[in-house]
C-alpha cells in the first residue's frame, strides 16, 4: 500500500492537469466523442489492452496482475451538463453551455491516474482489474446499461465507485449500507381544457386552473398515501401554459420528478398520479396525457463490501473522517452494476477551500478540491488491491 500512495502523490500533479483539460472541454451525455477518445489514447499510451465504443461512448481498460485473484472493477463516469459555467478560474470551460458541474471530470482523472499506477504495479498484483470510463451518467437511460450488456462486467467479482461530494470536507469518506440513493424517474402531464378570452371564463375549461389543483393535489400522496417510515418525493419541476395576458389556456403542462427507494412505492406513485390527474380533470370536465418515464433504480449497496469499504479507508492517510451518511435523493446509475455483481458506491468529500461559498453540484460555480481526487483514488486503490486477501 505505501508504494501504491507513493505513485498516486507522484502523479497528483498529472491527475490535476487531466481533470482540467477535460473541465476546460465538457461534452454532453452521449455526446462524448473527444472525452473518449481522449481516455482510450490515455491507456493505449501506456500500453494498457483497452476497448473503445463499449456500449456507445464506453471506454474500458484492462489490467493484468502477475498472481491469480480475483477481477475488480472500478468505474468513473465522464459526461458533463448543459449549464454555463461562471467560474473565475484558469480552468473554466471553454465550451458556451456546457461544463463540468457534478466532478465526472474529477471522477476520470482519479480513475486514469490510479489505473496507470496499478499497470506500473501489475508484476506485484494479485488478480486483475477492469477499468470502466461510463459515458451518459446524467441523462436517462444512461450509459450503465448498454456497457454491460456490451460485457464490462463479464467475469467481474466486485465493483467499487466513489462520488466527489463538494458538499463534504475532504477527508470525509461517506459510506451507507443499503440504499444510498433514490430511484430518479420522470413524468409528463398535459391537460387539455377549452380556451377563451380572459374576460368570458364561463365559456372556457381553464386548464391553468385545472393543474394549479393538480399541483395541490400531487402533494397529498406523499404527505397522506406513502407510509411514513418509506422515503419517497414528488416534485412538479415545470409548469407550462404560455398565454397572452387576456387568454384563458386551454393546454398546460407539467413536468416533475419521482425518488423513491422501496420498488412497491415507486409502482404505487406511478399509479396514484395518474389516478389523481384523472379525478382531478374529471372534475374539470377535461382530458390528459400522462406519461411515467421510469429512470435509474436504487442505488443498494451490500453490506459486506460496505463494511470491507469502511476498513480500507481507515487505512488512507489523509482520510480524516469516516461516517455513515443519509440516504440520498439524487439518481445514480451506479445502481444497475450493483444489481449484476457486489459492491459499494461512496462519498469522497471534495468541498472547494479556496472559497467560503458552497456551491452545490450542477451549479453554475460548482468546483471541488482537487486533492480530494487523491484521497478518491488511494481509498479506491486500497479496497481493489486488498479486497483478494479479504476475500479468500
Amino acid at each position: 500500500m505505501n508504494a501504491l500512495f507513493d505513485k498516486l502523490e507522484e502523479y497528483y500533479e498529472e491527475m490535476v492537469l487531466i481533470r482540467r483539460h477535460l473541465h476546460q472541454h465538457p461534452e454532453l451525455s452521449f455526446k462524448e466523442e473527444k472525452t473518449a477518445k481522449y481516455i482510450q489514447t490515455f491507456y493505449e499510451n501506456l500500453g494498457i489492452e483497452v476497448r473503445g465504443q463499449v456500449g456507445g461512448n464506453g471506454v474500458v481498460a484492462k489490467i493484468y496482475g502477475s498472481k491469480p485473484g480475483k477481477t475488480i472493477a472500478l468505474r468513473a463516469d465522464f459526461d458533463a451538463l448543459p449549464i454555463q459555467d461562471e467560474k473565475e478560474v484558469p480552468y473554466k470551460s471553454l465550451v458556451p453551455g456546457v461544463m463540468h458541474a457534478c466532478g465526472h471530470d474529477g471522477h476520470t482523472a482519479t480513475l486514469l491516474v490510479l489505473a496507470k499506477v496499478l499497470h506500473e504495479m501489475r508484476e506485484k498484483l494479485e488478480g486483475n482489474y477492469v477499468i470502466i470510463h461510463q459515458h451518459a451518467e446524467e441523462y436517462a437511460p444512461g450509459g450503465a446499461i448498454s456497457m454491460i450488456e456490451d460485457g464490462c462486467l463479464d467475469g467481474v467479482d466486485v465493483i467499487f465507485g466513489t462520488h466527489l461530494w463538494a458538499s463534504e470536507p475532504t477527508g470525509t469518506i461517506q459510506y451507507r449500507v443499503g440504499p444510498v440513493m433514490a430511484a430518479a424517474d420522470r413524468f409528463e402531464i398535459t391537460i387539455q381544457g377549452k380556451g377563451g378570452h380572459g374576460a368570458q371564463p364561463h365559456r372556457t375549461k381553464d386548464a391553468i386552473v385545472t393543474a394549479s389543483q393538480l399541483v395541490i393535489n400531487l402533494q397529498q400522496i406523499v404527505s397522506r398515501k406513502v407510509n411514513p417510515i418509506d422515503s419517497a418525493v414528488v416534485t412538479v419541476g415545470s409548469f407550462v401554459a404560455d398565454n397572452a395576458f387576456n387568454v384563458i389556456a386551454d393546454r398546460a403542462k407539467l413536468i416533475g420528478t419521482v425518488r423513491t427507494f422501496n420498488e412497491e412505492v415507486r409502482a404505487f406513485i406511478e399509479e396514484e398520479i395518474e389516478r389523481i390527474v384523472k379525478g382531478t380533470c374529471y372534475t374539470a370536465n377535461s382530458t390528459y396525457d400522462y406519461l411515467f418515464a421510469k429512470g435509474y433504480p436504487a442505488v443498494v449497496n451490500h453490506k459486506e463490501e460496505t463494511d470491507y469499504l469502511v476498513t480500507c479507508a481507515q487505512q488512507v492517510d489523509s482520510v480524516t473522517n469516516i461516517e455513515e451518511t443519509e440516504p440520498h435523493m439524487g439518481g445514480e446509475d451506479f445502481a444497475y452494476y450493483l444489481q449484476h455483481v457486489k459492491g459499494t458506491f461512496f462519498f469522497t468529500g471534495a468541498k472547494p477551500v479556496y472559497t467560503d461559498e458552497n456551491y452545490p453540484h450542477h451549479h453554475p460555480k460548482f468546483d471541488i478540491d482537487e486533492k480530494a481526487m487523491l484521497i478518491a483514488a488511494k481509498t479506491l486503490g486500497t479496497a481493489a488491491l486488498q479486497y483478494h486477501s479479504k476475500k479468500t
